[in-house]
């Protein structure tokens, strides 16, 4: 039977944003059905930031070895992903819902002229995709035209969504009293809200597959990345707790003024969660109704996280667990439960885990052999794991990020925010090194013979990453350790080498003979 791959992708979804965690304030019981067979809990991004994240997935590759090590330019055509190698092995290939693998636009570019994905489609589809159906995300509706914008303008809709998403606040904010989304409930027919338009294509799609082909297929949403837009009917399902659990460690204030739009936020964030969880339940009924669940390993994941206001900082783009620790859980099929998983995990390990399962070998298909480091591949299979014959493929996890968003045009990392806190010691550009018991950062914005600022946390006494121990003797030899990993790190995965020119003297030797 074709070895299936179902791969479900949230867009900013903190990690106790589902119904399986420990600490949950949702209710995700088809998620949960996933995580039965296994879900780890110590997955981390390699990027805290939406473009960098999901290239990330899709090569098996740090975005600093990509050049997407924020979200500002494109993935390189010449980057391999794990789609064109399926393709290769047979598999038809389809991306439903939001890449974000391109940035070409900057963000002040005018209401609708940004990127064009549908006129674009044939270069969308050279990432390894032989269908798509691709959203720019819910902010980036007003700048660019996408299939879902597309949809909207058949129905005459568009300019009124590109409208409701400006009002909703469309520009994005960095600290909780600068938070700009008004988490105003969905004001049009269900049906065309943007998760459930994504989740009715995936199944059309899945319903026309020819059951004898394999297929991939990564059906991306939306949520509950802001504008926090759920439909009313979901809204219903959860009260507005106003629950000042915010943690603050550093004794910031949040007034009760911003305390209310985070409530609201909160409750948005999981109205559209448990949305999508329904999404996904329906299509997993495609696949019992076609007989098809027995033969499709499925995935579910998130590109990163959402502070939502602890650390007294919302969004993205942070070290914090809220920010880089992600969701996810794998249904093997015929594979015995393995439950709980605390070993560290990165949203790379995606990649390999997909290709071993379709029987392909990581390290040949997404590497090439010139130029330079283009065969340094990270990513790594989780098979092992999923069947319960390591505990482990990794002991730490490597992220980085330059959160470009707070940075004003032509201002160095070396200029610090000051509302980080810290005494403005913590810069947008940061590495940090992610163990099940212990995190250490390393910001980067310091001064020639400066030395950087860095922070180490005891996770197992400190699961909040409240009390920095950098400075505590106890913890001396843990904290050299994790230097020397983020040195090992760095120096061992440079930037990828890339060609552009199509110039070659063998062509002119062919023209003379």
């Amino acid at each position: 039977m074709p070895r299936n791959i179902l791969l479900f992708m949230t867009d900013q979804q903190r990690t106790d944003y589902v119904g399986y965690a420990a600490d949950s304030c949702v209710s995700t019981p088809n998620i949960d059905w996933i995580a039965q067979h296994a879900h780890f809990t110590c997955c981390n991004t390699t990027n805290p930031i939406c473009s960098p994240a999901r290239t990330s997935l899709i090569t098996g590759r740090y975005p600093r070895q990509i050049g997407t090590l924020t979200m500002a330019g494109d993935l390189f055509p010449q980057i391999p992903t794990f789609m064109q190698a399926l393709q290769g092995a047979g598999y038809k290939t389809y991306g439903i819902g939001k890449f974000h693998y391109n940035q070409t636009y900057p963000w002040s570019t005018p209401r609708g002229c940004g990127m064009d994905p549908v006129a674009g489609e044939p270069d969308e589809k050279s990432y390894g995709y032989d269908f798509i159906w691709e959203t720019a995300g819910k902010q980036q509706v007003v700048s660019n035209y996408c299939f879902y914008g597309d949809y909207l303008a058949k129905k005459g809709m568009l300019e009124q969504v590109r409208d409701f998403f400006s009002q909703s606040g469309g520009k994005n904010g960095d600290v909780a009293n600068h938070n700009y989304d008004k988490a105003l409930p969905w004001p049009f027919d269900e049906e065309d809200y943007i998760d459930v338009v994504t989740g009715r294509v995936a199944r059309e799609q899945l319903r026309a597959h020819p059951a004898e082909q394999p297929f991939y297929m990564m059906v991306s949403f939306c949520g509950p990345h802001k504008p926090y837009d759920a439909p009313q009917r979901y809204l219903d399902m959860f009260p507005l707790e106003r629950e000042d659990d915010f943690i603050l460690p550093e004794g910031q204030i949040i007034s009760d003024e911003d305390k209310e739009s985070l409530y609201r936020q909160r409750r948005s964030a999981k109205a559209m969660i448990r949305l999508i969880d329904d999404q996904i339940g329906e299509t997993l009924d495609v696949l019992r109704e076609r007989g098809m669940l027995d033969d499709t390993l499925i995935v579910f994941t998130s590109d990163h996280g959402d502070m939502l206001g602890d650390h007294f900082m919302i969004q993205k783009g942070v070290p914090w667990k809220q920010s880089v620790g992600i969701p996810l859980a794998v249904r093997l099929p015929g594979a015995a439960p393995v439950g709980e998983n605390t070993a560290p995990v990165e949203i790379s390990d995606i990649a390999a885990t997909v290709l071993d399962y379709a029987g392909l070998d990581t390290q040949r298909v997404l590497s090439r052999s010139w130029p330079a480091y283009n065969d340094i591949i990270p990513s790594r299979s989780l098979l092992p794991v999923l069947r319960g014959e390591q505990e482990r493929v990794r002991d730490f996890c490597f992220s980085e990020s330059d959160f470009t968003e707070e940075r004003i045009d032509g201002v160095s990392i070396t200029s610090t925010p000051y509302w980080r806190g810290a005494d403005g010691c913590r810069s947008n550009a940061w590495q940090t090194i992610i163990t099940e018991n212990s995190k250490y950062i390393k910001y980067l914005g310091y001064k020639l013979d400066e030395m950087p600022y860095e922070e180490f946390y005891d996770l197992k006494r400190d699961p909040q990453e409240r009390e920095n121990r950098i400075a505590d003797e106890t913890y001396r030899e843990q904290i050299e350790q994790a230097r020397r990993r983020l040195s090992y790190m760095v120096d061992h995965y440079p930037p990828a080498q890339k060609t552009w020119t199509t110039a070659c003297a063998a062509n002119r030797q062919t023209a003379k003979d």
